[in-house]
């Protein structure tokens, strides 16, 4: 963590020549513009203008001018940019001309849904699980769906061409103060997957949003194309983004139960922020990504699955979303679900012990099911008074975007 007056030392002493000031739009993407270092103190002082209007879901051309102030605690070298001359990123809070905030920040919105988790006693950890693919690229440098190559999961070398390309993955995430807990490939040709350790949810939102942007430029230096979309293969298995939530409170267990509770009961309504493309709904329902709204113990056919821990490493898994998301909203979103299960003392439904991979039609004809494609999920959501109780900016946000 880095205060300002440690920022403005560091950019002086250590040659940084670039700083990038981040933020996303409504729909997850990265953006940011970059500033020399003469301009470092009006950032902080007063913020760099952007136009707002330039950004699907942020608005029009009337109150356009928006400005980035940079959070000083997110200050991370990029290592794959020359250490001569370095250039240095921040994310940031966007704010309008008179200093208020801007009600679709999506880190803005992810602290609220933070400190109302504080304010219940409650304390939320996000762990993620992301997969990719890395493909080859053509004599253009654009990217094919040749798949890098055929190994399969938790495959080696020679059949694992990848592991070389997590390896720098995960050693330039450490060199920027992010710590990933494991890698390997995954199911699919040319397919990876690398974990992440828990932390709060606004640092593993952030973590999560570098992480895309350091796998696409680490590939990039290979002469390969990282891919994030949720069904880039027809027939091999999707990418999915397996969020692992650990949630320490005063009720114990009786509170954990009832934030799954919260996040079964409000599930089908928020998918549309956890799986938000068309491409989504080809992957859900196939190759181990969830279909129903069920949970069980150790059991990967299911949306929330408990895995086997114990202590500090206690959580439960949500199988459904894809890396399509946008982290900030999709964690905000849990957040509140969760809370609303234990404000209101939810029961959790029976388990259901079986492989809904493989169970007869006799029984999964009766379950609940997600939505079967991006407009049904739409409709959910635009339908939602939980959505426009809790975080009724995203509408506004969001669908602006598909319209």
């Amino acid at each position: 963590m880095y205060s300002y007056e440690e920022v403005m030392t560091y950019c002086r002493e250590e040659d940084v020549k670039f700083i990038r000031l981040a933020f996303c739009d409504p729909s997850g993407r990265q953006k940011n513009i970059a500033i020399m270092p003469a301009e470092l103190e009006r950032a902080f002082r007063y913020g760099i203008s952007f136009d707002a209007s330039a950004i699907p879901g942020f608005g029009d051309e009337a109150r356009s001018d928006l400005f980035l102030i940079p959070d000083p605690s997110t200050l991370a070298v990029l290592p794959w940019r020359p250490a001569q001359g370095r250039v240095v990123r921040m994310f940031c809070d966007i704010r309008r001309p008179d200093g208020s905030p801007f009600p679709k920040d999506n880190r803005r919105l992810l602290k609220l849904a933070a400190a109302a988790a504080e304010e219940m006693g409650v304390s939320c950890s996000f762990g993620v699980e992301f997969e990719f693919y890395l493909f080859r690229t053509d004599e253009n440098g654009d990217p094919t769906r040749i798949p890098f190559d055929q190994a399969g999961y938790m495959d080696i070398a020679p059949e694992d061409r990848g592991e070389n390309i997590r390896r720098e993955i995960c050693l330039t995430l450490e060199n920027m103060g992010i710590q990933p807990e494991s890698s390997h490939h995954e199911e699919g040709p040319g397919q990876n997957e690398i974990d992440f350790r828990y932390s709060d949810p606004l640092s593993a939102a952030d973590d999560a949003v570098t992480f895309q942007a350091v796998v696409r430029a680490v590939a990039m230096q290979n002469g390969l194309a990282a891919c994030f979309s949720p069904k880039p293969l027809p027939g091999q298995s999707g990418n999915g983004l397996h969020i692992n939530m650990s949630i320490q409170s005063a009720g114990g267990l009786a509170d954990r139960h009832a934030f799954m509770a919260g996040i079964l009961e409000h599930i089908r309504e928020i998918t549309y922020f956890l799986n938000p493309t068309e491409e989504s709904y080809l992957r859900l329902g196939e190759r181990k990504a969830p279909e129903y709204v069920t949970w069980s113990s150790e059991n990967r056919s299911q949306l929330i699955r408990v895995p086997a821990a114990k202590g500090p490493y206690v959580r439960f898994e949500l199988r459904s979303p894809d890396p399509a998301a946008n982290p900030y909203i999709a964690y905000a979103l849990l957040i509140y679900a969760g809370l609303d299960g234990i404000r209101r003392q939810l029961s959790l439904p029976e388990p259901v012990n079986l492989n809904l991979f493989t169970a007869d039609r006799s029984v999964t004809e009766k379950l609940e099911r997600l939505p079967s494609s991006l407009e049904e999920a739409r409709g959910l959501a635009l339908q939602s008074p939980f959505i426009r109780q809790y975080m009724p900016e995203i509408l506004e946000g969001r669908f602006a975007v598909s319209d």
